[in-house]
């Protein structure tokens, strides 16, 4: 065994003193910073991947549109075209516009989705009925859990549905249609939840005084996710429609993805001070060390040590601290990410709201750990560590054996 691995190991061996004391809440820092750290960057890249497979359940992978705001004729068979595009699962017409909608007096503003009533299942992927079905045939209605609560309607009542036309003619006007509620969904997040109903195509053209034609095309692929395919059949999609234009989910949902990344980068840069302080914490404690091993130090360099053997039985000491805690720390996220749920469903039944779904638009708090992004926590920290242990050991290996001697 090296003698400075010897000395360090022999420095670190638990004894009732303070230079124990120190050393135990510089592990426990860094245990803190480290587990903090890797719980901050799972949950926010857990955020990112629940939003995701939310939209992408809910909402089209690419959306189809005619320029300038007009309107798709012989929707049918465009679809029929775009459903044979390798990599496409499914095709749908759409009608989506703003209305209001009231049920004894109370009234709200969602956006009304007209869809094909055959092929709205295979777009929408619904698979969480909180009420009924997914049934849009006729004078159905399908509404979320949060604005159904919101309205205080079921399965079977009716709702009123007014028009958006009567804002903008002043020569008609549009009466109202009386929809019965046939299905109640939740998706899990509150946007989708309390914002959007859906009904067929002929009662969206009928409150918008339209006979023919949509607003857009959505299509389902199979792997909106693997971005190399995935941009392989956005090209096949364009190169059927070159008069149309083309949208993707990256696009249309890009300010939330964009807002996430920036929030993780942003949320890690300020939590590596917590880690800063942790090491700066084994810094102190290799400071006290050597000023409490003064004698030792003098009389190891007078029996011929060299200053190299000194400084590195002190800068193993700091890692070996930074590499028990980084370890613990890593235990200790995984430990409490796999109990993030219950602790947090505990603390609402003591009446403490840790993850308000009306502010987080999520019934659960998400959270994925990424391999890589552990190993880059943990060799940044032992890194960091390993460099702060220089100072107090270059100190160490520096001192005259002549006059640590004499302040014995």
């Amino acid at each position: 065994m090296l003698f400075s691995l010897f000395l360090a190991l022999k420095y670190l061996k638990p004894k009732r003193t303070v230079t124990s004391v120190v050393s135990l809440i510089s592990v426990l820092g860094v245990v803190l910073g480290v587990a903090i750290i890797i719980i901050v960057r799972a949950v926010m890249t857990g955020f990112g991947d629940m939003w995701q497979e939310k939209i992408l359940d809910f909402k089209p992978h690419i959306i189809i549109r005619a320029f300038a705001g007009k309107v798709i004729q012989d929707e049918e068979a465009l679809c029929r075209r775009l459903e044979l595009v390798e990599g496409v699962k499914a095709a749908s017409p759409s009608l989506e516009t703003r209305v209001l909608v009231e049920n004894h007096r109370r009234v709200v503003a969602p956006v009304l989705i007209g869809v094909d009533p055959v092929r709205a299942k295979n777009i929408m992927q619904l698979e969480h009925m909180r009420a009924g079905e997914f049934d849009v045939t006729g004078d159905a209605v399908v509404l979320g859990t949060d604005l159904a609560q919101e309205l205080g309607v079921d399965v079977g009542d009716d709702l009123l549905v007014y028009s958006p036309m009567n804002l903008v003619s002043t020569d008609e006007v549009y009466f109202p249609d009386r929809l019965i509620v046939k299905g109640i969904f939740e998706s899990g997040q509150r946007d989708f939840d309390s914002g959007y109903i859906i009904t067929s195509l002929a009662v969206t053209r009928d409150l918008m005084g339209m006979s023919s034609g949509v607003y857009s095309i959505h299509l389902k692929t199979e792997q909106p996710a693997n971005f190399e395919f995935f941009n392989k059949v956005v090209g096949r999609v364009e190169d059927i429609t070159p008069n149309f234009q083309v949208q993707t989910w990256q696009e249309i949902d890009r300010q939330i993805f964009n807002a996430l990344a920036v929030e993780k980068n942003m949320m890690v840069i300020l939590l590596m001070f917590i880690t800063v302080v942790a090491i700066f914490c084994v810094t102190n404690t290799l400071i006290v060390l050597t000023v409490q091993k003064t004698d030792e130090i003098g009389l190891l360099k007078a029996l011929g040590f060299s200053s190299r053997q000194v400084m590195g039985a002190f800068v193993i000491y700091g890692w070996i601290q930074c590499l028990i805690g980084t370890l613990l720390g890593i235990v200790a996220a995984f430990l409490i990410l796999y109990n993030l749920q219950s602790m947090v469903n505990g603390l609402g039944m003591l009446g403490v709201e840790v993850f308000p779904k009306a502010i987080y638009g999520l019934n659960a708090i998400p959270w994925r750990i990424i391999p890589s992004e552990v190993v880059n926590v943990a060799m940044s920290v032992i890194m960091f560590c390993t460099v702060a242990s220089f100072l107090p050991a270059w100190r160490a290996a520096r001192m005259d054996p002549v006059v640590a001697l004499r302040k014995e």
